[in-house]
């Protein structure tokens, strides 16, 4: 299977610098997240529509937890810990692509029971998205993909030169934020990714 590459935005830059950003980099990469906290459903609806007006393909695209704003444009949905559970969600709607935020084998077992498609595990490296919490590393990593049959995306601090440990730990693919989007040249940083796929 092939490996997968998503890149998820930070929340703290303005719709511009996003869709500059996901407007270069989309054909080296599998999917784009949109995970903006603050944003309301009516200004995340306005990025999308930017995102797909500047040539982002809509199959590329996820919406992290609103679900409505998932079905409106017909995109994937990323749902976290405080979303609606997976279950709920593929029960209303079932071919509504689901993934899962999980930071445990427990967590990957219950997202997988109920319908999500993949998860995505970590944070598997330190991160300064996570200062203090020690990372979960590669063993736990390589535990979670044995434990479930849905594929594993892991998260948290990959460098390029982490990718060969996280194939070798089984992981369908990897997540970056801050690695791209706060990156000087995001598109070189992308190459960099990919060189390693």
């Amino acid at each position: 299977m092939k490996k997968q590459f998503h890149v998820i935005s930070t929340g703290r830059q303005s719709t511009e610098q996003v869709v500059a950003i996901a407007s270069q980099i989309h054909p080296y990469v599998d999917a784009i997240h949109l995970r903006e906290k603050t944003k309301t459903a009516k200004e995340l609806a306005e990025m999308m529509e930017e995102l797909l007006f500047h040539g982002v393909p809509k199959e590329k695209l996820v919406v992290n937890d609103r679900v409505d704003v998932a079905i409106v444009y017909g995109v994937k949905v990323q749902l976290a810990f405080h979303s609606l559970s997976v279950r709920q969600v593929k029960e209303c709607f079932p071919s509504l692509s689901v993934g899962c935020s999980v930071h445990s084998q427990d967590e990957a077992k219950e997202a997988e029971d109920g319908g999500a498609d993949y998860c995505i595990y970590g944070h598997v490296f330190p991160t300064a998205s996570k200062r203090g919490v020690p990372p979960r590393g590669i063993e736990a990593l390589a535990q979670i993909v044995g434990a479930v049959r849905i594929p594993v995306i892991a998260i948290g601090g990959i460098q390029p030169h982490h990718v060969p440990s996280v194939w070798e730990a089984g992981a369908a693919g990897i997540a970056v934020m801050s690695g791209v989007f706060c990156a000087e040249d995001p598109l070189r940083e992308v190459k960099r990714y990919r060189q390693m796929f």
